[in-house]
């Protein structure tokens, strides 16, 4: 699918919508009269419609289709603000948004709203909401700078990284979840950690394809224990509960599984002051990585000193 098209055929239609030639509760175009109108795949049609219900300019009505949504049909006029619109302003706003809302909660027109512009205005900064959120990723990751000089020891070095980056998941519970592994963002702020720690490591026996999944490994793990942040601050906001209140209340539910007498050690756990907070999940589980890696270090450097007869 060429994402170029798609792109400019949404922005067409937001055109329609910020002019006030589409009003609110006003029917777009089906995905199929795009294809006609356009001439584009199926595929691609549908992803203008996604793209447009993403920034909240329709909303689908049953029996009718795809509507403006009652936000829509601004007409677009000058502001006072729009002079002063930068893209980093925008940035920051949309930061804002999602560490109090999550990236759920950031649209064009609630930016918009806030910034005190017309919508089609953002578009002069950036494309789409993909691109939004690449720059919001460099911009938090940009926020905390890697010590130089750095510590000694590679382990300090893989711990300064792993808590740097532990501290901005905490700091922004989105982050976590809009950072990809296996598609990784291509910033040279998010490659800078990758480097930090490709330096630690060189050096200690390990081979270059060994040294990158070790960096990969520890991000990852990093990154696994902060996907549960975002989930848990919205459990607290919608049942106001915080997760020991919410253990208590499931008090009657665990003491009927091991009163059963099939789970002893289990039933040990559930009667003993066990601190399961995520910080010291993290704690644990980044010490017992960075022991690992350094036994797999050692006894690299054991085997190459076999080899060579020293």
């Amino acid at each position: 699918m060429n994402d170029a098209v798609y792109q400019r055929i949404a922005r067409e239609i937001r055109e329609w919508i910020e002019s006030g030639r589409l009003q609110p509760g006003d029917r777009v175009p089906s995905t199929r009269e795009i294809t006609v109108r356009w001439n584009v795949a199926m595929a691609t049609a549908t992803k203008v419609l996604v793209t447009l219900r993403s920034e909240g300019f329709v909303r689908p009505v049953a029996g009718v289709g795809t509507v403006v949504s009652s936000e829509g049909g601004e007409a677009a006029r000058p502001r006072a603000q729009e002079a002063d619109l930068t893209g980093e302003r925008l940035v920051l706003a949309a930061v804002r948004l999602a560490d109090a809302e999550g990236l759920d909660g950031v649209s064009m027109r609630r930016l918009a709203s806030q910034l005190g512009v017309a919508t089609m205005s953002l578009y002069r900064h950036v494309e789409n909401k993909d691109e939004l959120v690449l720059r919001m990723i460099d911009h938090v990751l940009r926020k905390e700078e890697l010590p130089d000089p750095p510590p000694e020891t590679w382990r300090e070095r893989l711990e300064v990284c792993a808590r740097l980056q532990w501290k901005l998941f905490q700091e922004h519970a989105w982050l976590a979840p809009a950072m990809s592994m296996t598609r990784p963002q291509l910033l040279p702020s998010a490659v800078a950690y990758t480097e930090w720690v490709l330096n630690a490591l060189d050096g200690k026996g390990l081979n270059l394809e060994e040294m990158m999944h070790a960096a990969v490994t520890v991000f990852g793990f990093v990154r696994g224990v902060a996907v549960n942040i975002e989930p848990e601050a919205d459990q607290r906001r919608d049942t106001g509960m915080t997760g020991d209140e919410w253990m208590t209340q499931q008090a009657p539910a665990l003491l009927d599984i091991v009163s059963t007498g099939n789970f002893p050690m289990f039933s040990r756990v559930i009667n003993s002051e066990l601190d399961l907070e995520l910080d010291t999940l993290f704690e644990f589980g980044l010490a017992r990585m960075l022991d690992g890696i350094g036994e797999w270090i050692s006894g690299r450097s054991t085997l190459t000193e076999t080899r060579t007869g020293m």
